[in-house]
């Protein structure tokens, strides 16, 4: 199974969680989901999740100046997107269940 494809549907999920720990910019956010064991994740899918979420109202942005380079664009979640994050969550979790008894109930081991 080709895991990239099983990323690109769980992006949002995946942005909204890490920005809610903590704001990011676009690379940290991509260093973030690498980190968490989402290797596959690439650079421009992640920047365009940060776009669209934030046209779609669920994110915030704002500016910090840097001394090594360019600014860098901060995004942080705000209300409605903690909403999108906790709806997301449980559609995710309950997928997840119901996998993990589909594959437990074939004999396969996680």
């Amino acid at each position: 199974m080709d895991a990239t494809q099983l990323v690109k549907g769980v992006l949002d999920l995946a942005v909204l969680a890490v920005v809610a720990h903590e704001d990011g910019y676009g690379y940290d956010v991509v260093r973030r989901l690498r980190a968490a064991g989402l290797e596959d994740v690439g650079d421009a899918s992640v920047y365009g999740t940060l776009r669209r979420l934030y046209s779609a109202g669920a994110l915030t942005s704002y500016v910090v100046p840097s001394d090594e380079g360019p600014h860098r664009k901060y995004y942080g979640i705000n209300a409605q997107g903690r909403e999108a994050l906790a709806s997301q969550g449980k559609t995710w979790a309950a997928f997840a269940q119901t996998m993990a008894g589909l594959l437990d109930e074939a004999g396969v081991k996680a």
